[in-house]
């Protein structure tokens, strides 16, 4: 199971563990939990902390349980947790092991302190780069809380059940039996919805913050980059944000980041925020902004309540995925309507998929999805594609791949409970066409967040942007934006960035040739 440079890799990271740990491994006698029970030996192996039972009693099997060695389990993994979910075991390992978390230690007290009982059980596939976050974060809370179990199941492994239960996208989150929640979360988040008081509580803190200078609203990659820039220039900068990383976390592969020939998206991600931690920057997260406000100072009011003041601002809340905007879309979002096929593909092995969208995520991921489905339809409204040559090449060679140019969908067919299917209008005839399709993955570009700007004076495009000049100067004093967000021709991770750091310079400038609130005061209390 594991190869000689990822056991290296792990000896190195269990010589962290502190007490003794017990992995309990629960078999059907199948091929994957053949392979469970040799990926368990080989971990047992590696530390003489770790001792192994094979005797496992779990309902779901194969599976693989982590506790203190005499404790009852409350973390388990059914499946086989590799992928993107090796790092979940890994800290599995370690947490079970004694070896502290790195979470803030007011939100682990929080988790120690939540009353009641919660049972979770987190539906991933193997292949969702978002899954982790939840499995992690479940996890640890089982780890210190004894009130709190939490199992990654992996959907491609236990069809019947995300059959029955009609999961169609992934991370889907079940608590106590009951569906709890679906997309990424972080800890804070989860830990936030089961304690009610939290909200209040975080909103009258954050009302008590003194003004920044700089103010950056977004944790993307344009958000990241100015908040850094900022901080070098030793003025007190802070960061609001929903989480960190935005659209770059459904990115899994890029090769177009300069210096770096291959990363992927939530790597990048790790590093961007890693990086803005290194400086004195107050980041504040599990916020969303929802007015700007022009006065002594500009005032971000958040959904929460709370409001944060600042000298400067910097928009760059970045894009969301496009929705087509037919009926049956909402409807049946997350039931068979996705926006991400490397975390949902699984889900619909061996059946007919559609792809909306001839662009370059449209193609790529026609791509990806052909080696997972049986087929893949794809739909662009124009009479050519708009990928580029080599992936249309790619697509075109793969025999259970068609492309239909010239269709302007119209509707998301269902049978109440999931999606069916679609239907189409052939633009060149007028024919209105249908299509079966248990899955369809919406890939038609990008929207701006920006509609909680939309009863504010800064100036947008037509198409939602925040208009800006070169160098990221809005239509309002002090108020800057980068990235996606605005009329920048080009959304690329690169560009964002360095769309950032003018802003961040723009800000600067803006503040050394601008009086504060305070020295405005004394100038008027000596001229009066």
């Amino acid at each position: 199971m594991l190869d000689a440079n990822l056991k290296k890799q792990l000896d190195t990271y269990l010589q962290k563990i502190v007490t003794p740990i017990e992995l309990s491994v629960s078999s059907n006698g199948e091929p994957k939990a053949t392979e469970l029970q040799e990926l368990a030996g080989e971990i047992a192996e590696l530390s003489p902390k770790i001792s192994l039972n094979e005797q496992g009693t779990a309902k779901r099997t194969p599976s693989l349980a982590i506790a203190a060695e005499g404790q009852e389990p409350r973390v388990s993994f059914a499946g086989i947790p590799m992928g993107h979910e090796f790092t979940s075991l890994v800290l599995a390992l370690l947490q079970a092991g004694g070896h502290p978390s790195k979470a803030e230690p007011e939100v682990l007290e929080q988790i120690r302190n939540l009353p009641g009982e919660y049972h979770f059980e987190t539906f991933i596939s193997l292949s969702c780069q978002n899954c982790p976050d939840v499995v992690q974060a479940l996890n640890l809370m089982a780890t210190i809380n004894p009130n709190i179990t939490h199992q990654m199941v992996d959907g491609a492994l236990f069809q019947d059940e995300v059959e029955e239960k009609q999961i169609m996208a992934v991370p889907s989150v079940y608590m106590n039996g009951e569906h709890f929640g679906q997309g990424r979360m972080t800890l804070n988040e989860i830990v936030n919805k089961l304690d009610s008081g939290a909200g209040e509580r975080r909103a009258a803190e954050l009302n008590e913050r003194e003004p920044y200078e700089v103010l950056v609203v977004g944790g993307g990659p344009a958000g990241a980059s100015a908040a850094i820039y900022a901080a070098r220039k030793g003025i007190r900068t802070g960061v609001v944000a929903e989480r960190f990383g935005g659209q770059v976390m459904d990115t899994v592969g890029i090769e177009n980041f300069i210096s770096v020939p291959y990363t992927e998206g939530p790597k990048l991600v790790a590093n961007l925020e890693q990086h803005v931690k290194d400086y004195d920057v107050d980041i504040v997260t599990e916020q969303m902004a929802a007015s700007l406000k022009q006065g002594e100072y500009i005032e971000i009011g958040l959904e929460s309540g709370a409001t944060l003041k600042t000298r400067s601002v910097i928009l760059a809340t970045g894009a969301r995925w496009k929705e087509m905007q037919v009926p049956g879309e909402l409807e049946y979002r997350g039931k068979g309507v996705a926006y991400c096929p490397h975390c949902d593909g699984p889900l619909f092995k061996g059946k007919k998929v559609a792809v909306i969208g001839g662009g370059n995520s449209g193609i790529e991921a026609a791509i990806d999805l052909a080696g997972i489905v049986e087929s893949v339809t794809v739909l662009e409204f124009g009479d050519t594609l708009k990928a580029d040559q080599v992936l249309q090449t790619k697509a075109r060679s793969l025999k259970n791949v068609e492309i239909i140019t010239n269709a302007m969908t119209t509707e998301v067919r269902g049978d109440g409970q999931k999606a069916v299917g679609l239907t189409y209008t052939d633009r060149t005839s007028g024919e209105s066409k249908q299509l079966d399709a248990a899955g369809i993955f919406v890939q038609i570009g990008l929207v701006p967040n920006t509609e909680w700007l939309k009863n504010s004076d800064v100036e947008l495009s037509r198409f939602g942007e925040i208009e800006i000049d070169n160098r990221g100067a809005t239509n309002l004093p002090g108020v800057f934006a980068a990235g996606d967000a605005t009329t920048v021709p080009y959304k690329q991770i690169i560009i964002a960035m360095g769309a950032g750091s003018t802003a961040a310079l723009s800000a600067f400038d803006h503040l050394i040739r601008t009086p504060s609130p305070e020295e405005r005061k004394q100038e008027a209390a000596v001229a009066g």
